[in-house]
């Protein structure tokens, strides 16, 4: 979680959208695509953030001290009195709750609010999107499964960094034209605009001689130092739809990545 500044501007458009058409069809194709946009989104929480303090830490070469900054979040709660996390997915919604005004803005992702209901001393029963709007709840007992669904889909989603020594015999090329992945680059294209830090990203298709087939290669021109979080998004995106492929990424900054792409179209700019 982080501290949103002034300027930072949280939207999730996809999510809304996907929200509405489950909703209005509550279909499995409709949910679990409500879900795939969750787990990308940044939401808003309201709470007391206060400052730095140090914290006694033990590990297993004794007790040290490290700053933590503590957040008091603002709870909702349902007629059963039980209390949930409010994740707003912009300003307009959190502007609904006028007990949040004159409160900080916490950014929570999925995996955030995940990692503080796994915490032995939560009480929480879970969070809600837009408590006050077109809401849709996750009780704490869905989030963990779904939690460990995805971390298993991560895990086995075939997410490689690339790199290649001179000894590597690589074939490279384009995506069979008729068999272009449509769908699978509309969700890795909605993802990307969603992000800042991204400049250009390209398709090929590449083949070691050892595999058997070849994989989809995504080059991502980004700037910054979150490749991680970049390349984990773009995999979370596609991974529905891969139909058997393998995806592995590779920086623009790699020589290899450069010289595969110089006469190559990116898919995805951030002027689009």
């Amino acid at each position: 979680m982080e501290l949103i500044n002034g300027s930072k501007n949280i939207t999730n458009p996809e999510l809304l959208e996907a929200i509405e058409k489950m909703q209005a069809d509550n279909t499995p194709d409709n949910v679990n695509r409500m879900i795939d946009c969750v787990m990308q989104a940044q939401f808003i929480t309201p709470g007391v953030v206060s400052k730095p303090q140090n914290v006694a830490k033990t590990d297993g070469n004794g007790t040290v001290m490290q700053q933590e900054t503590q957040v008091q979040f603002q709870l909702i709660e349902n007629q059963n009195k039980e209390k949930f996390f409010p994740a707003f997915t912009d300003q307009e919604e959190k502007k609904k709750w006028t007990v949040s005004e004159g409160k900080d803005d916490v950014i929570m992702t999925f995996d955030g609010f995940a990692q503080v209901l796994a915490e032995k001393d939560c009480h929480v029963k879970g969070f809600v999107i837009n408590p006050f709007g077109k809401s849709v709840a996750f009780p704490k007992d869905m989030v963990m499964s779904l939690k460990k669904q995805k971390d298993e889909r991560e895990k086995n989603s075939g997410l490689k960094q690339q790199t290649f020594t001179a000894d590597d015999k690589v074939e490279l090329g384009d995506p069979d034209p008729d068999k272009y992945p449509i769908d699978m680059m509309a969700s890795i294209i909605n993802y990307l605009q969603e992000r800042s830090d991204v400049d250009a990203a390209y398709l090929k298709m590449f083949k070691r001689e050892q595999d058997e087939k070849a994989s989809y290669l995504v080059i991502v021109d980004f700037q910054g130092d979150k490749m991680e979080e970049i390349f984990k998004g773009i995999s979370m995106s596609a991974s529905p739809h891969l139909d058997g492929y393998q995806l592995s990424m590779m920086p623009y900054s790699i020589p290899f990545a450069q010289k595969a792409v110089e006469d190559v179209e990116p898919f995805f700019t951030a002027e689009d």
